[in-house]
């Protein structure tokens, strides 16, 4: 099983295009042995990497919490990573369909979990995380054009759509939880016509 997976992690850094038609067949069984291992992975090395940052850097030094907040981080990244996986995947079925995918639910989720590959594997690094991150935003679209079997532009516009709208909404959260924070907390703001007084 190890060697089957480390063959398709090969496959999909290296060769995706193959990889992905090689796995048009997969069964759920074996999709989700290879989510959950390199999601086990992703959140071992996850709650690491906090551990280290909580013991390193000065401004975390005798944060309360102790262990507790790498535990918390591992179990974040787990459950939170498999579930919000497979809500993501459901919405992004969604867009394909609209779009002409009409290769089932089953084809997004392999495109999306295996997609996933280098996010999982080194998305957990400090600063460069990002880079992973697009990169499984790239192997994503492509695995929705094979196993989905559309072109490559339906796939750009599923994925684009299925990925800024959340964002979208998510920035207007953001904004709108600040300004209510202002608001609350009384920040005071000059009036637009006071103007300090000249120096002489």
């Amino acid at each position: 099983m190890i060697d089957a997976i480390v063959t398709k992690v090969k496959g999909f850094l290296t060769n995706p295009v193959e990889t992905f038609q090689q796995s048009k067949n997969d069964e759920p069984g074996v999709v989700f042995t290879y989510f959950g291992a390199l999601l086990l992975l992703h959140a071992i090395l996850a709650a690491l990497i906090t551990a280290i940052g909580i013991d390193t850097m000065p401004r975390f030094a005798g944060m309360p919490g102790g262990i507790a907040i790498p535990v918390v981080v591992f179990f974040m990244a787990l459950v939170g990573g498999f579930i919000c996986t497979l809500i993501f995947a459901a919405w992004l079925h969604l867009w394909v369909y609209l779009l002409g995918g009409r290769k089932g639910i089953m084809q997004t989720i392999k495109a999306l979990i295996y997609g996933n590959t280098p996010r999982l594997l080194l998305g957990w690094i400090p600063f460069v995380g990002f880079i992973f991150m697009l990169w499984s935003l790239v192997l994503g679209i492509l695995g929705i054009r094979e196993l989905q079997e559309m072109d490559t532009t339906k796939a750009i516009l599923a994925v684009a759509i299925a990925v800024m709208i959340p964002l979208i909404l998510l920035i207007l959260l953001a904004a709108w939880f600040m300004i209510s924070y202002m608001t609350v907390s009384g920040m005071p703001f000059p009036p637009s016509n006071t103007f300090p007084a000249s120096v002489n």
